[in-house]
């Protein structure tokens, strides 16, 4: 029953799903539906005007004082993470949404935390992130999909009713490290992979092992970039509010590679394994990015502060007939 619930919300919340506006497959990989032709043959929102991800121009930045420190609930609890699941585009872990939540940041209210999925490119070394900053772009980027409470949990709800506050996605880089001895957490995560090596496969052995605390490592999870947008994934629908947190979570080069190396994307003709999942950067458009403090760019090196009081932390990353 739970492998059944788990693969019903992954079509729903994962990028393996179609748009529902056209009979054309969306894809990665293919010249014929990657991503620059979403907009053609995902025409309703993949061509709208507040579209993610985007390219943060630090220097453009504008301060706002109402973006304070998150609350998070639940990021502590290794009860939390009920599967994994290859959805055919992406590695997309289910959350236990009545347990873990999100308020504060000057959010509009409390989100459920539904699930997490990563985007990445080809290796530890090559380009992967979806966000980029000051047209820096990093090897992976972690999504942390939130809804909004009033939709009890219901993503396609929010979607659907083209709530601008409907999502709120945290959104992580991640870089490569020579130092293994922060990354026992990311471990155990990859060490899943070999059991959904292909589209559709899903495993709930990894209950019990890790939290959301310990894979966001030592992030200051005060210091963020916040804008209004949409999923990255058709249909696009512009329902995401995004906070893109400064600080980068260091995993090791060997574990980054794994995932680029190990699972595959949904059946073509001949296997694929998953890499360059994510989607070009979108036009502005005029939208404003802010932040806690105009322009500025703060040391990746965490605040330990931050990173021992989760109660007073935030997050950042899925969902639709899509995502992110």
């Amino acid at each position: 029953m739970i492998v059944l619930l788990v693969t019903c919300l992954a079509a729903i919340l994962c990028p393996t799903a179609h748009s529902s506006d056209s009979a054309v497959a969306w894809c990665y990989h293919e010249p014929a539906c990657n991503f620059t032709t979403w907009p053609k043959i995902v025409s309703d929102f993949c061509s709208g005007s507040k579209q993610s991800p985007i390219d943060i121009v630090t220097a453009k930045v504008q301060a706002n004082s109402n973006l304070t420190s998150f609350n998070f609930t639940g990021f502590g609890d290794n009860t939390t993470f009920l599967a994994i699941t290859n959805s055919g585009d992406s590695v997309v872990v289910k959350l236990d949404d009545s347990t873990m939540t999100v308020d504060g940041g000057n959010l509009p209210g409390m989100y459920n935390s539904v699930q997490f999925h990563l985007h990445w490119g080809n290796g530890s070394s090559a380009p992967g992130s979806e966000h980029t900053v000051d047209g820096k772009q990093f090897p992976m980027e972690l999504h942390i999909v939130n809804v909004h409470s009033k939709y009890n949990g219901n993503v396609s709800s929010a979607i659907a009713s083209n709530d601008t506050t409907g999502l709120a996605v945290l959104s992580f880089f991640i870089e490569g490290t020579n130092d293994t001895s922060n990354t026992k957490s990311w471990k155990t995560l990859t060490s899943y992979l070999s059991n959904v090596t292909n589209a559709g496969d899903t495993t709930t052995d990894i209950m019990n092992q890790i939290t959301m605390d310990s894979l966001l490592g030592n992030v200051d999870r005060t210091k963020y970039y916040r804008y209004q947008g949409s999923l990255t994934t058709p249909s696009c629908n512009e329902v995401v509010i995004w906070t893109v947190f400064k600080d980068t979570i260091k995993v090791s080069h060997e574990l980054i590679s794994l995932f680029s190396t190990t699972v595959y994307f949904k059946k073509t003709s001949l296997p694929v394994q998953i890499t360059n999942n994510f989607r070009g950067v979108q036009s502005v458009n005029g939208r404003v990015v802010t932040s806690q403090v105009a322009g500025t760019v703060t040391s990746t090196v965490p605040s330990s502060a931050a990173a021992t009081n989760f109660c007073i932390i935030t997050v950042l990353l899925f969902s639709s007939s899509s995502w992110l």
